[in-house]
């Protein structure tokens, strides 16, 4: 092994080490975390008065990933989970670092059920039939807004899925 010896005598070996750790104390736990999904296509929900901006995942990938890694999120904002058929969906929270309320929609956009779910949690949160949507939001944003199972949601997004 070549050394490369510094005027304190330190070995360049020794040196990269502890500019690795150094590296490692100050960017902590979050370096080594993966980026959040940001760069979604995006559509507009309404929901009577409200709307909400929302990230459209698609893929089996972009599902895997929903809303993972994020510290926050914009109240107006959120994620829509979009499946190629209606089956019973469930969603868990690994990795997910803020509380979300996922709405499990059917076909139409109407609200099947809501189910509020904690942050960086493996407890399942299911669909109480099969849909084909789900979105997820800042927990408590349909609470705040009165706005339950039986409320339905407009989209072009829903319109061509009939």
């Amino acid at each position: 092994m070549h050394k490369l010896v510094h005027n304190t005598g330190m070995t360049y070996t020794r040196f990269l080490a502890i500019g690795l750790l150094v590296a490692a104390f100050c960017l902590g736990p979050a370096a080594a975390q993966p980026a959040p999904q940001m760069n979604l296509p995006r559509t507009t929900l309404s929901i009577g008065i409200h709307q909400l901006q929302v990230q459209v995942a698609q893929t089996s990938e972009q599902h895997a990933t929903g809303l993972m890694y994020r510290t926050d999120m914009p109240q107006q904002e959120g994620m829509l989970f979009v499946f190629a058929a209606p089956s019973q969906q469930c969603f868990w929270m690994k990795n997910t670092l803020i509380p979300l309320t996922a709405a499990f929609l059917a076909d139409d956009g109407t609200i099947v059920n809501l189910e509020d779910m904690q942050a960086q949690t493996t407890q399942s949160h299911c669909s109480a039939k099969p849909v084909r949507y789900v979105l997820e939001v800042n927990q408590g944003w349909f609470a705040k807004r009165g706005l339950k199972a039986g409320t339905k949601l407009s989209a072009t997004l829903f319109q061509a899925a009939r």
